[in-house]
C-alpha cells in the first residue's frame, strides 16, 4: 500500500517522495489512519521501524488543516525523548517531512547553552522536541509554557524510565492541558510502562508491529566465545574484513568505549566513541562522521546509542554482552533498518555466560557459534560463579592485548573506576557509578 492511500495531503506526499519513501512501514500503515481520525495511540515497536514518521505525518496534516496562531513561548506539539541525539534526529525528520509546509520548530536539550533555545521559543513554535531535564529547567525559568500544547508525544518511554526520568515525565504531564491528543511509544511494555500509558492516554488505539522483545528476523546473529583479554585482537581481525563497512560496537562502560576506540585507531581503523561523558559538540561530530563514512566504527554505550538512527549499518558488534537481555534486542535492532539485512556479532567471555543464557532464553533461540582462531572453551563451558561477573571491587581485567587491572578495562590499561557525581541543574545528570 503506497502512502497515497493513507489520505495524506499533497505537500506531505511530495516531501515523502522527495525523501525516496513510497511505501509505509507496518507501524506507519497501522498508526497513521487512527491518528488522522484524532485518536490517542499506544505504539509498541522496536527501533528502526519508522515511528517518527508514524506520529509526525498525521500531526503535520492536522496543523495544516486546522491552523491556529502561534503563542509566545508555547509549543503546539511537544515531543519528549530521552536523549539529545534522538531529539536532534526527530527534529531533523520533522524538517524533512515539513519542507513544503510553513512550520516553526525548536529543539531543547542540556549540555549546551540555553540562549539560542530560548530565543527560538520566544515567538512560539509548532513543534518542540525536548529532553526532560532541560525542558523542566526552561519551564521553571518561565521560558516555556505547556498550557497550549495540542499534541503530546512520549517517545522511547521504556528507555526514559530506564534513565531515571520517571518523576520528570510525571511533572511534565501534570503541566499539560487536559484537552489534548497523546501518543505513547515504547519498544517494550513492562507493568510500570503500562501504568504510565494508562494515566496518559484516553481510549487509545494500540498498535504493535512486532512481538514484544523479539529480535528482527532479518538480522543474522553470530556468537564468538573468547577470553576477555583477547577481545581486542578478535575485534581488530573482524574489522579488517572488507564487508564490515559501517559498524556499531557496544560496550557496557563509558571508559571502555574510549579505550576500544583508541585501540582501533592505534591499529589503523577509523573509529570514534560516543557516550554520556562526551560534550554535546563531540557527540554531534562523532555521529556526523559516522553518517558520512569518515569513520568506519562508532563505539557506543547503550544510552548514548539510543539516539542513533542511521541506515546502512552493516554490523553491530557486542564487545560486551548487555546485563539485561532486552537491551540485546535494542542493540542489534540498529542494523537491518528500513527493511535491509544486517548482521550482529556478539563476544562472550566466561563471566558473561549467564548474560548469554538470559539473552537466548528471551529470544527463544540459540545463537550460532562461530569457529575462530581465538575461540575459548573456557568461556563456552563456564557455569556457576565462573559464568557471572565478579563482585564490584574485585573485577578482572577485560579486553586489551594483555590488559590487566582492577576494573573492566580495554587497551591494556589499569587504574581507578570513573565515578560521576550529581551536578547542578543544566549540566550532566548522570548518577554516581552510572554503568552507561
Amino acid at each position: 500500500m503506497p502512502f497515497a492511500q493513507l489520505h495524506l495531503i499533497e505537500p506531505i506526499l511530495r516531501a515523502l517522495k522527495h525523501q525516496g519513501y513510497v511505501t509505509p512501514t507496518p507501524i506507519q500503515a497501522k498508526a497513521i489512519p487512527p491518528l488522522l481520525d484524532g485518536r490517542d495511540l499506544l505504539g509498541i515497536a522496536q527501533t528502526g521501524t519508522g515511528k517518527t514518521a508514524a506520529f509526525t505525518l498525521p500531526i503535520l496534516q492536522h496543523l495544516t488543516n486546522r491552523p491556529t496562531s502561534l503563542v509566545s513561548k508555547t509549543p503546539k506539539v511537544l515531543i519528549l525523548t530521552p536523549t539529545r541525539e534522538l531529539a536532534l534526529q526527530i527534529d531533523e525528520s520533522i524538517a524533512a517531512y515539513a519542507q513544503f509546509l510553513r512550520v516553526r520548530r525548536a529543539v531543547v536539550f542540556g549540555g549546551v547553552g540555553q540562549g539560542p533555545q530560548v530565543r527560538a521559543l520566544y515567538h512560539g513554535v509548532d513543534f518542540l522536541t525536548a529532553t526532560p531535564g532541560r525542558l523542566l529547567d526552561l519551564i521553571q525559568q518561565r521560558h516555556i509554557r505547556l498550557d497550549g500544547v495540542q499534541y503530546f508525544v512520549l517517545d522511547e518511554a521504556d528507555r526514559m524510565l530506564d534513565m531515571g526520568f520517571y518523576r520528570d515525565v510525571r511533572k511534565i504531564i501534570a503541566l499539560l492541558p487536559p484537552k489534548r491528543h497523546s501518543l505513547f511509544f515504547s519498544a517494550t511494555m513492562s507493568p510500570q510502562i503500562g501504568e504510565l500509558a494508562n494515566s496518559l492516554l484516553k481510549d487509545p488505539v494500540r498498535v504493535e508491529v512486532t512481538p514484544e522483545c523479539k529480535t528482527v528476523e532479518k538480522i543474522e546473529q553470530r556468537l564468538f566465545f573468547v577470553d576477555s583479554d583477547k577481545k581486542d585482537e578478535l575485534l581488530v581481525s573482524l574489522l579488517k574484513q572488507s564487508h564490515l563497512t559501517r559498524v556499531l560496537v557496544f560496550t557496557l562502560m563509558k571508559h571502555k568505549a574510549n579505550k576500544v576506540a583508541y585501540m582501533l585507531t592505534h591499529h589503523g581503523i577509523r573509529a570514534d566513541a560516543i557516550h554520556g561523558n562526551k560534550s554535546q559538540n563531540q557527540r554531534i561530530k562523532a555521529l556526523d562522521n559516522f553518517k558520512k563514512n569518515r569513520v568506519q566504527v562508532l563505539v557506543a554505550t547503550d544510552i548514548a546509542a539510543r539516539g542513533i538512527d542511521i541506515d546502512d549499518i552493516s554490523h553491530v558488534i557486542n564487545y560486551d554482552l548487555p546485563n539485561e537481555p532486552e537491551i540485546y534486542v535494542h542493540r542489534i535492532g540498529r542494523t537491518a533498518r528500513a527493511g535491509a539485512d544486517g548482521t550482529a556479532y556478539s563476544f562472550c567471555a566466561a563471566d558473561e555466560r549467564s548474560y548469554l543464557n538470559d539473552i537466548q532464553r528471551l529470544i527463544g533461540e540459540q545463537i550460532q557459534v562461530m569457529d575462530h582462531a581465538l575461540h575459548s572453551e573456557t568461556a563456552k563451558n563456564a557455569t556457576g560463579a565462573a559464568a557471572r561477573p565478579p563482585p564490584r571491587g574485585r573485577g578482572r581485567g577485560r579486553g586489551g592485548f594483555g590488559g590487566r587491572g582492577g576494573h573492566r578495562g580495554g587497551f591494556g590499561g589499569h587504574g581507578p573506576r570513573q565515578h560521576f557525581s550529581r551536578r547542578p541543574s543544566g549540566t550532566s545528570r548522570f548518577k554516581p557509578r552510572n554503568r552507561f
